[in-house]
Parts: C-alpha cells; structure tokens; sequence
C-alpha cells in the first residue's frame, strides 16, 4: 500500500478529542458576544470609571440605610424637652464633643452615641442631616433626570421621525430655550412657581415634598429636556433610513410601532450615557437652588441647604460648609466620571 493511501484513511486515533493547545489553535476567532457585553468589557477595564461606580453605589447605600439605624433625627433638636427650658450645651457641639446633660449620663455608666459631625446652631445631630441631605439631592437627580430623559425622548423621537414642519416647528422651540440665560431662567421659574403652588399644596400628599421640590421638577420638564431632545432626534434621523424601518413602513407599521420597536432600542445606549452625564447636572441645580434659598423646605436637608445654613458660623464652625461641599463634589465628580466611562464604553464612534 503506497505512503499516500495511508495518509488517507481514518484510524481510531483521528477521532479522540482533541487537548487545550489544539483547540487554542484551531479555534481563531474571538468568542461570540453581544455589544452590550462587550461594552460591560470595556467599562470593567476602565478603573477610573469602575472606583466612581463603587463611590456612588456606597453613597446611595449610605444615604438609604444609615438613616433607618441612626439614633437621632434629622429634624430633632436636641436640646428641645417638653415642659422643660431648652438646653443650650446641645447647640454648636463640635464633631465627637457631647453636651453637659451626656456627660452626666456618661458618667452614671450610661452609654451615649457620639456626635460625628457636632450638632447644629438648633441643637440637631449634623452627621444625620448630611446623610439625610445626600439622600434628598440624590432623589432629586434621579427624579429630575428621569423626568427630563421622558420628556426629551418623547419630543425627539416624534420631531426625528416626522420631520418636515413637525420638525421644523419644534426645533425653533429648542432653539428659543436654548437662547434663554439658563441660571436666571431658573431662578425666576423657581420663585413664581414656589408662590403659585405653595398655597394649593397644604393638605395634599404632595406637601411633605414641599411646594420648592415641585417647582424644581416643573422648571427641569420646562427648560432641561432639550439637550436630550436634540441627542435623540439626531439618532432617529440617522436610522430612520436604515433598510429594516423601510421594510417595517413598507408592511404597514405605524409610525408609532417603529419608533417604539426599531428607532428606539437602537439608541438606547447613547440615551443612558445622556442620562448619566444628566444627573450630576440635576444634582448641581439642585443643590445652588438651595443655597439660594429655593430649594428643600426648611427642616428638610439638602447638601445645598446645608451649606448655605453654614454660612452663618463660617468663622467658628468651617467644618459644617466643607463637609457638605466635599460630599457634592464626590458625587457629581464620581457621576461625571461614570459617565464618561459609559460613553467611552458603550459608543460606537470612539470604539471603532
């Protein structure tokens, strides 16, 4: 039998499986994924934006849960006894300082929660009321962003995919609120819409919000969403031609159908990093909203209020203004630079 008929047959040993090496070998093209694990990849390799996800999540978690285990309220001032005079060793403590009446107890072998962060002019627990002040401008963000993501999603995709005098028609209203100086628009909106809903509120649900709360959501749905708006018309103008949106009008779909199965999931990873790079911005507004006295009613906390309270004993008590500051700055630093990531991650453009 010549050489080349043996090298043609099969034997018993061409069918055992074959080891790791031969399999790396034969095996030459990378292992099947989708793009939105191979986006999860990519972010996962991003430290910077991986330490600022784990900065937020232990924030959000630090806000949602130290206020349920504290021993003091945010709102309880201390000093404050029914029936009794107020007792002023509890106002302006510094951080780990206790007032006259706890070193009393302490010293009959009573056990007493330390002050972290010192208490305030009024006598309330300051480390609680930054954590319940984080806890508010991060709902505020979160709530602000989602009802500008609604209203910017809405109004793009219908001006993206009408086009013609639709799209004409809302453009020039981007464009005029666009024109308009944004922090002076705030300000004025904030101001009428606290005085015209602050009376109609008392006795609703709405009012523990408070009447500045819910002018601040109207004044993000009135001036905020054109940005996201925009982002999202320019995506629908760029797929609305793609051959399977042809394909579903050319079988009768309605527009809406289209946009809500097609135009859509096809952008929804620009839209969350829009909405990511939204919420420090929400956070932001809302806390110099604050400061200026036009944001959280008073005895609730936020991270601006609480700063803008400071100011008062900024001399003696600096602390009480850097510590919510720094707080502010960590989240919308750590937002933002989870944000870029997201974008660095997830957009097509910048991953080629």
């Amino acid at each position: 039998m010549s050489e080349e008929v043996k090298k043609s047959q099969l034997t018993a040993a061409d069918f055992q499986p074959a080891d790791e090496n031969e399999k790396l070998y034969m095996v030459k093209m990378r292992p099947q994924t989708t793009a939105f694990k191979d986006g999860i990849r990519r972010l996962r390799k991003n430290k910077v934006a991986m330490v600022s996800f784990w900065v937020i999540v232990v924030i959000t978690l630090c806000a949602l849960i130290v206020p349920m285990v504290w021993p003091y309220q945010y709102e309880a001032m201390l000093g404050m006894t029914p029936g009794k005079p107020v007792d002023a060793s509890f106002q302006n403590l510094r951080p780990f300082e206790h007032s006259a009446s706890e070193l009393a107890r302490m010293e009959q072998g009573e056990k007493v929660f330390p002050h972290l962060f010192g208490t305030d002019s009024s006598g309330r627990d300051y480390f609680i009321r930054v954590v319940y002040g984080t806890r508010i401008s991060l709902a505020v963000g979160f709530f602000a962003s989602l009802i500008v993501l609604i209203i910017g999603l809405l109004v793009g995709a219908i001006s993206g995919y009408a086009g013609g005098k639709v799209d004409l028609f809302i453009m020039r209203v981007v464009d005029i609120i666009y024109s308009l100086p944004d922090m002076l628009m705030v300000i004025l909106l904030a101001t009428v819409l606290k005085q015209v809903i602050g009376d109609s509120l008392e006795g609703t649900v709405l009012a523990r919000i408070g009447s500045n709360i819910i002018s601040l959501f109207i004044v993000f749905a009135l001036l905020y969403w054109v940005s996201m708006a925009r982002l999202v018309r320019g995506q629908i103008l760029s797929l609305r031609e793609q051959e399977y949106v042809l394909a579903a009008q050319a079988a009768g779909a309605k527009g809406s159908w289209v946009i809500r199965k097609h135009l859509i999931p096809n952008c929804v990873s620009v839209i969350v990093i829009s909405t990511a790079l939204q919420i420090p911005s929400a956070i932001f507004t809302e806390s110099y909203l604050s400061f200026l006295g036009l944001g959280v009613n008073a005895p609730m906390p936020s991270l601006g209020s609480l700063a803008s309270d400071a100011l008062n004993g900024i001399t003696s008590y600096p602390y009480r203004l850097v510590i919510p500051a720094i707080v502010i700055s960590l989240i919308v630093l750590s937002l933002n630079l989870f944000g870029d990531g997201l974008r660095d991650a997830f957009d097509p453009k910048l991953n080629g």
